[in-house]
């Protein structure tokens, strides 16, 4: 560009020119802190007044997590953060320290991730059951069979390609996923070698407890349901309960917190805070009587000393959580 300087004026604005086209034209510099528009960041775990909570998507689906939710931010003005997920994905989700705490329920993962230092203070809060739902017409005939015996028949229904017979799994390692495992291996089959892949009749969603039971409704298949997301989706679904009773259908959720020496940022101190609610007599009056103006009855029965120390809770429900600042 040739510059006419022979005027003061046209110099200065010809200047002013330049400069506002090499502005224009510079970009930022590699690693720079422009964010993209549109582009979220997330804040590590431990703000005073957040406190993010992995839990499993049953307590999600149930409704109770907003109801908790709803109390005590007004209570407290803390900010809960729910991450609904399996219990495993919680577990994992905790061990890398990007939660504050965990709501769970598969007591055998509970138990290793305490054993090996990640989790501290675990309480158990609550229980209800699980059920084996399916087509009114119980296909495969396990209506009020023990839970073994419902999967002993429909591993031999399924495999011998009985009309009408599938069971869709949640396929996700939730505490769901675990306990259906789990009635496998007591039913006396190797999950891995023996009912994954059997055929088409077994079908893993990979997905939450509701999306899980729209799945099997859709086709008209078996599936293993915490009794409180069952009752929250009943009426979007012709799934009846077929088995819903036996000792080894018992489905306890707990509260763990994430222990700083493992994760120095996590809000430690919020979440002793909110595990001593959860024990308290009020958030156990409220989880006792949630679903029941809904429902007919409660989703939920909270625990209480000393019957949880005692089996088949085993755990520990009422001693209140150290609280250090």
């Amino acid at each position: 560009m040739k510059v006419n300087t022979t005027h003061p004026a046209a110099g200065i604005i010809a200047i002013l020119l330049i400069l506002a086209l090499s502005a224009g034209c510079t970009s930022p510099a590699p690693g720079g802190n422009e964010t993209p528009t549109g582009t979220a960041t997330t804040a590590p775990a431990g703000g005073a007044n957040v406190l993010r909570i992995a839990t499993t998507t049953s307590l999600e689906n149930a409704g109770l997590l907003a109801e908790l939710e709803r109390v005590y931010e007004n209570e407290t003005g803390v900010d809960l953060q729910f991450i609904a997920q399996g219990t495993g994905q919680s577990i994992d989700s905790a061990r890398r320290g990007d939660v504050d705490m965990v709501l769970v329920h598969a007591p055998a993962l509970e138990q290793q991730f305490v054993d090996d230092g990640y989790g501290i203070n675990p309480r158990c809060i609550a229980y209800n059951y699980f059920i084996i739902v399916g087509p009114a017409s119980d296909p495969a005939g396990i209506a009020n069979m023990s839970p073994v015996e419902a999967f002993q028949t429909l591993y031999a229904a399924g495999t011998n390609e009985t009309a009408g017979v599938a069971f869709v799994s949640r396929g996700d390692n939730s505490g769901t996923h675990a306990q259906e495992r789990a009635l496998w291996e007591q039913a006396g089959y190797n999950y891995t070698q023996e009912i994954r892949d059997s055929g088409a009749w077994y079908v893993e969603a990979g997905k939450g407890m509701g999306d899980t039971l729209i799945l099997a409704n859709e086709q008209q298949a078996y599936t293993l349901s915490d009794e409180g997301t069952y009752l929250s989706f009943a009426d979007r679904l012709d799934l009846v309960p077929v088995v819903a009773e036996g000792a080894e259908l018992l489905n306890r959720y707990s509260a763990i917190a994430v222990n700083p020496e493992m994760h120095p940022d996590v809000n430690a101190e919020g979440a002793a805070d909110f595990i001593n609610w959860l024990i308290s007599d009020e958030a156990k009056q409220m989880i006792g009587e949630f679903g029941t103006e809904e429902f007919g009855k409660p989703l939920f029965t909270p625990l209480y000393a000393p019957e949880c120390t005692e089996p088949p809770f085993n755990c520990t429900c009422a001693e209140p959580v150290p609280v250090t600042a």
